[in-house]
């Protein structure tokens, strides 16, 4: 076999030179790694904390007042004016719509890659131009240049005392609270919620305004001019200037009390003759509820995108506590929910893991080369590829959470691998000179062993860091939250990577000096030898058996293929719950607000559970479009270690979900952060979402009804609900047009009366120093309380006469919407279903073809899959194309570094080796495959390779320093390279191992995604150290044998090189 078979000499390779440059300038690389040291501890300094990767796409958030206007009105007038505006932007995904009562939302949802601000300044453009085709009382405002997870951190006023009612608490958090966490750096926005906001109610009796004869409107205009102040310039006076000001706000209530609405005869006719005046709260669309123990005013602090998550709250908490003896004796602020614990127990626990993953690589090292310079030397690189990581994460603006740390975590065996390696050889290669070698001579050896082996294990991590472009080709929350991983562990491999061959020499030279045992003479290594050696023997002599079982191994991963189920991600405990139940629609508030109260309190009764701050329909902010029906209830648990002996939070949630079952109330849970993001990005709260589209509510809700009973059969369903999308109440006043024109009244006068008489329409605003109460007119309640009543509302003719409304009108009970969504101008209704012991793909599977057989889908409509479902679609897709590319990469990695496609296919082998023993620890764990377990898998690649690599590059070093002349020292060049090169390869294989073992010791947030990451990679690692160690040199035996068949002696060629004779 010539030494050209074998492929290029790694000494004589750019690489080696490279390991040369640095040997001769060490003052050079040493300055250049402590010059890394302080940028690196600089950066460690300054990078922002957070739980995890914010995950929700850039949206922009469009929010329309339209007081009093019912959905359907609001959606024909506000919502599908601006959807089909902004439908035409530039790279926008979505654009959802939301019609409630008197407010639209309308979220814009733009591709991964585009810049917030960029986004929010279209939308504005776009806007500028819809404002003019918008009802006049109409004015859409964009939302707060937050994310859906900017919800950091929220409180509750209470009041111990008792002496100050909701009304007064709600005063002091809008006109007090408010502004001053308003002005807390990086808070977008604080919203309230909760609580009555004061009001100056005029409350008619239509029988007065008939003895009076004053129609509606003369109310109105003098309601209107009740509230006002004006200037009147300056006049000069004895050398001063006066500034004129005549003063007229309301500012109590007598002030209004005290309104004329006409003069008969000289005696004024006050508004209070006519209505009775009061103080009242505004109609209200959310509440809060605090432990079961009663209603709370709340505040939400909405943190700016891209800020620091972690110093925000810490500046909030510091504001609060300075705010705090500013508030009225009694009234304390409680906090309610706080995403610091989960930032710091997050990061705290990862930290803790990458010490004890650098103590384990430590302790590894030093057992296998007993000499303690040497474990320095080939554990520097951790520190230092860590420290390198994070000045590029700092440039790059990636915070530290578990999943950009985790990258670091399970990068950290295979860092430390080449300098393990290229120590290990230098060992062997001082271990076999004389005594009397001189220290030049000792240099030289260690050079030449760093050279040796540095190209190809250069070349190894190379291949590691390109097997992660996968990650890099995921779209949507799968793209975000595991993006961070790949970057820092390809930041951290590369810089590894580049380390080896700079300081890692130079450390050799410097360190590896003194006593150096030979390898048999440490005990494990003697151990391993003895083992291995017979076992290789025996393989290379039944080596097609070695490959049948080998084919029999892979056929095997049929079953954990098959019987695996899967998933979009495992959820990621944070330490609270956020509990979602749905009422049925046209629920009022009254009645939500006793459901709140009784869920709350039944949740407080389990132990675990340290406190539960309940809300039911929307806060005052753009970023919660919820309605009234829908309830959100963060339940924050106590530390695990304080729950009953054995519980799981599985088994936790099943516990509250059973607890919680009330009727006409469907339950769902979840963790807060991924159910928000989870609503921002697919508009659906619970694991699967099915959208039905088309042109007709009734028809819509059919289906949508249809689709529920159909899924509520599939095994697994823990809950399934679908949008009552005609399930409000309406009173609907239908006006009898010819009965208008016969008594010559405008159809806006009509409507205008019944705005004003039952809407309660804001006429005017009573100012009070910083403060501002709206001014609303309407029927007193006793009035308009049933249908008989609203009959008697007097509409005004020209000619003065007053008209009961049911002469011009009839009045009728109708189902109606109570909100309507929209997605892309399509109106919508959605089914939102939880699912419990069952995965998510071989769910959705068994309800497709249910629904499929069972559900009749009229034309002009859609059936849709949302939700988690729908990520996980769009990321298998992704890295269907993804995967086979970055193994393409590598194989041309490999080809250019061998130069030979023998070599190059050898090594290959090794990644179906790896899925082996991974699929198998996947399926016996009890796993599903998720996007997270697909990242474990494409990390395992690299290192697979990399194994294989180490491998074949002994074997090859054995066979270039002793040319084997026939088939028999072929074999044994074969073992030597194998068998006395095994200390290596169970180094560099044991490292990547014990520095993952951590993960699976010790619980801790975000261990969950973790391990599913870290479990693929440990389980193939077995798998490929096994199938490398003996497949591996039985193909190279069957591949090289081949030379030494059809000859009977060693011929030489022309070349001089020796033809060995076949194999007895």
């Amino acid at each position: 076999m010539s030494a050209h078979d074998l492929g290029a000499d790694p000494t004589q390779s750019s690489v080696a030179k490279v390991i040369d440059w640095s040997v001769k300038n060490q003052l050079l690389v040493l300055i250049g790694a402590l010059a890394l040291v302080v940028m690196g501890w600089l950066a460690l300094q300054k990078t922002p904390l957070d739980a995890i990767p914010d995950l929700t796409d850039t949206q922009v958030i469009i929010r329309t007042e339209f007081p009093g206007q019912s959905p359907q009105i609001v959606e024909d007038l506000v919502t599908y004016p601006l959807s089909t505006r902004l439908l035409g932007l530039p790279k926008t995904k979505d654009v959802r719509g939301f019609s409630l009562f008197g407010t639209s939302f309308v979220y814009v949802i733009f591709e991964d890659d585009v810049d917030q601000y960029w986004a929010r300044s279209r939308v504005i453009e776009a806007l500028s131009a819809a404002t003019s085709s918008l009802p006049a009382n109409a004015t859409p405002e964009i939302g707060p240049d937050a994310t859906g997870v900017g919800w950091v951190f929220q409180y509750a006023l209470v009041d111990r005392s008792g002496r100050r009612d909701l009304a007064q608490l709600r005063t002091l958090q809008d006109w007090f609270l408010k502004f001053e966490l308003a002005t807390v750096p990086g808070v977008s926005e604080v919203a309230s919620v909760g609580g009555f906001v004061k009001e100056y109610q005029v409350l008619i009796d239509p029988n007065r305004l008939r003895a009076y004869n004053i129609p509606l409107s003369r109310i109105h205009e003098a309601v209107q001019a009740a509230s006002s102040e004006v200037g009147g310039r300056v006049i000069e006076q004895a050398e001063t200037e006066l500034i004129i000001r005549s003063t007229g706000y309301v500012q109590k209530l007598q002030d209004l009390k005290d309104v004329v609405v006409y003069s008969s005869g000289g005696t004024p006719v006050q508004l209070s003759d006519i209505a009775n005046v009061i103080e009242g709260p505004q109609l209200r669309r959310g509440a809060t509820e605090l432990n079961g123990q009663g209603e709370v005013v709340s505040g939400i602090i909405v943190m700016r995108s891209g800020e620091n998550a972690l110093t925000v709250i810490d500046a909030v908490k510091e504001k609060i506590n300075s705010l705090q003896k500013g508030l009225p004796d009694g009234v304390e602020i409680v906090t309610v929910y706080d995403r610091a614990p989960l930032i710091q127990g997050a990061v705290n626990y990862l930290t803790k893991k990458l010490i004890q993953e650098g103590i384990v690589v430590a302790i590894v090292t030093f057992i296998f080369l007993l000499h303690v310079r040497s474990a320095f030397v080939a554990i520097i690189t951790l520190p230092l590829g860590v420290l390198a990581a994070f000045i590029v994460m700092g440039e790059q603006g990636i915070t530290a959470n578990i999943m950009s740390l985790g990258g670091i975590a399970i990068a950290i065996g295979a860092m430390v691998d080449a300098s393990i390696v290229m120590v290990e050889n230098a060992h062997r290669k001082l271990s076999m000179m004389p005594p009397e070698a001189t220290p030049a001579e000792r240099r030289d050896a260690v050079l030449v062993a760093a050279k040796e082996v540095g190209p190809g294990l250069f070349f190894s991590l190379l291949i590691i860091t390109v097997s992660f472009l996968p990650v890099f080709a995921l779209t949507g929350q799968s793209y975000r939250l595991f993006a961070p991983l790949a970057f820092t562990k390809t930041y951290a491999m590369a810089f590894a990577s580049i380390l080896s061959v700079t300081l890692v020499p130079v450390l050799m030279v410097w360190l590896v000096r003194g006593k150096v045992l030979k390898e048999m003479q440490n005990p494990i290594n003697w151990v391993f030898v003895a083992a291995y050696r017979p076992l290789l023997w025996l393989s290379l002599k039944a080596r097609w058996i070695v490959i049948l079982l080998t084919f029999g191994a892979l056929a095997s991963v049929i079953v954990p293929v098959t019987r695996t189920g899967a998933e979009f991600m495992p959820a990621l405990y944070e330490g609270e719950l956020l509990y979602m139940p749905t009422t049925l629609p046209g629920v009022s508030i009254t009645k939500a607000k006793e459901i709140l109260a009784q869920t709350n309190r039944l949740i407080k009764t389990v132990p675990e559970v340290e406190r539960v701050f309940g809300k039911l329909g929307r806060a005052d902010t753009a970023t919660d479009p919820a309605p009234i029906s829908m309830i959100e209830t963060w339940i924050k648990l106590k530390p695990k270690r304080e729950w009953r002996e054995g519980l799981t939070a599985k088994e936790l949630i099943a516990e509250l979900d059973q607890r919680t079952k009330i009727p006409g109330l469907v339950n769902s849970w979840g963790y807060p952060i991924k159910i928000r993001m989870d609503m921002i990005s697919t508009g659906i709260r619970t694991p699967i979402g099915i959208k039905i589209s088309g042109d007709d509510l009734k028809t819509i809700e059919r289906v949508a009804l249809a689709v529920e009973g159909a899924v509520k059969d599939v095994p697994g369903t823990r809950s399934a609900f679908a949008d009552r999308v005609q399930g409000g109440k309406y009173i609907e006043i239908r006006p009898d047009r010819r009965e208008l024109a016969r008594r010559n009244i405008d159809l806006a006068v009509f409507q205008r009366v019944i705005q004003t008489a039952l809407g309660g329409m804001k006429v005017a605003e009573s100012v009070q120093g910083r403060e501002r109460y709206d001014i609303i007119l309407r029927y007193d309640r006793p009035f308009r309380e049933n249908t008989d009543q609203l009959s008697e509302i007097l509409v005004p003719t020209p000619r003065g006469q007053h008209i009961p409304l049911a002469e011009l009108a009839d009045i009728v009970l109708v189902d109606g919407p109570p909100l309507i969504r929209s997605e892309n101008a399509r109106l919508t209704g959605w089914v939102f279903v939880d699912i419990a012991d069952r995965d998510i793909g071989s769910f959705v599977a068994e309800a497709q073809e249910t629904i499929s057989r069972t559900v009749d889908l009229p034309p002009g409509y859609s059936i849709a899959w949302s939700g988690q479902f729908e990520q996980m679609q769009e990321a298998s897709e992704r890295l269907a194309i993804a995967i086979p590319t970055a193994v393409l990469i590598i194989f041309v990695l490999l080809m250019l570094h061998f130069g030979k496609l023998d070599r190059t296919i050898m090594i290959m082998t090794s990644l179906p080796f790896g899925l082996i023993g991974g699929l198998w620890a996947v399926y016996l764990a009890g796993y599903n495959m998720s996007v997270a377990v697909a990242v474990g898998f494409i990390a395992l690649g690299g290192i697979a390779v990399e194994t294989a690599v180490v491998m074949l590059l002994y074997i090859d070093l054995q066979v270039r320093e002793h040319p084997p002349k026939t088939f028999r020292e072929l074999e044994e060049a074969i073992v030597a390279g194998a068998v006395l090169r095994v200390r290596p390869k169970l180094m560099t294989v044991l490292v990547i191992v014990a520095a993952l073992a951590p993960i699976f010791l010790t619980e801790g947030l975000g261990s969950d995604v973790m391990r599913r990451i870290a479990l693929p990679m440990i389980g193939g690692m077995a798998s490929t150290t096994i199938l490398t160690l003996i497949v591996i040199p039985v193909i190279y035996l069957i591949w090289e044998g081949r030379h030494y068949r059809g000859r009977k002696t060693a011929e030489p060629m022309s070349d001089g090189t020796i033809v060995p004779a076949p194999a007895e």
